[in-house]
């Protein structure tokens, strides 16, 4: 019984140097390897093609080479009796931490500008804000959103939290539902969004709602592309309403050369790094799985078709 690794645009050889370290007695295979489709039992999948999963007879259980999980919970070609499952990186709370904290750092000390004046050979100076004048809100407190909270209020920052449901007490404000979101952009200068990809986040970040955030306000999104309405991000930068924003995930990625986010003096670009999934720190949960599914037991970690995560 084999494991099978579909990811287009992804180098697998890392994976399967992984998988193979953690227990060689497992079949590792790529898409183009099977020779035998109802041997595969087991699916990896990041950006899959459409109805690639048909091949296989006996798959159980398709699990995310990442931690979104939309590309499959948006398949219609996945049946809905087999599992999706996600994985949980142990890590990638803390890489996205700092990742985010890099961000506000940067906001905060106008590092970006001063590159753009260095370019020029420009000496400027400008006045700077300091930790207290931010007030951060954090779209989504699932298990990353809540960690990045605790992590930023307990260093002295504003941090308040959006959430579908509210969940349990947390050291941070609060607010969830749709009756409350309004309350919460009114409330923050800088709107950081973590929010899972479903059909009720996508487009969230929209004109109607990025306007509600106080004048001057400023965006990040290191959640997925098709949260943000891009025409209308570039249309409130313009007007002057948001002052900026950094962006580390796109619709589509790669970003297109001629797309006008390159361009944009107010739009900080990255290519979608702010967590990277090591392999190695999540092939035992994986193999782990494999095995379970391989006995008839239920995965760990299985995702809700109809919540999206």
């Amino acid at each position: 019984m084999a494991l099978v690794i579909i990811c287009p645009d992804r180098n697998k050889d890392y994976w399967i140097r992984a998988f193979n370290k953690t227990d060689p007695s497992v079949e590792v295979l790529t898409e183009d390897q099977v020779l035998d489709n109802k041997s595969v039992i087991y699916a990896l999948a990041w950006k899959q093609p459409p109805g690639i999963f048909n091949r296989y007879p006996n798959l159980k259980c398709i699990s995310s080479l990442g931690a979104g999980v939309d590309h499959l919970v948006e398949d219609p070609h996945i049946p809905e009796k087999l599992d999706i499952v996600r994985i949980i990186d142990p890590i990638l709370s803390e890489d996205l931490f700092e990742f985010a904290l890099a961000v506000i750092m940067n906001r905060l000390r106008s590092l970006t500008v001063y590159k753009v004046r260095q370019i020029r050979k420009e000496w400027k100076k400008s006045l700077y804000m300091r930790i207290e004048d931010l007030k951060i809100g954090i779209m989504g407190t699932g298990r990353i959103g809540n960690h990045i909270a605790k992590k930023l209020h307990g260093m002295g920052f504003n941090v308040c939290g959006w959430a579908r449901t509210r969940g349990k007490e947390e050291v941070y404000k609060k607010y969830a539902g749709s009756g409350e979101m309004d309350t919460f952009l009114q409330n923050i200068n800088m709107l950081l969004c973590l929010l899972p990809l479903t059909k009720s986040t996508k487009g969230i970040l929209n004109k109607k709602n990025l306007q509600k955030l106080p004048e001057g306000a400023y965006l990040v999104n290191l959640a997925r592309g098709p949260h943000l309405v891009d025409e209308d991000l570039i249309s409130l930068l313009d007007s002057g309403h948001l002052s900026g924003a950094s962006l580390d995930v796109f619709d589509p990625e790669p970003l297109p050369s001629g797309h006008p986010f390159w361009s944009h003096p107010a739009i900080d670009i990255t290519p979608h790094v702010a967590s990277i999934t090591d392999p190695a720190r999540v092939a035992d949960q994986i193999i782990e799985n494999y095995h379970r599914v391989k006995k008839g037991e239920k995965p760990f970690n299985t995702v809700s078709r109809k919540l999206g995560y």
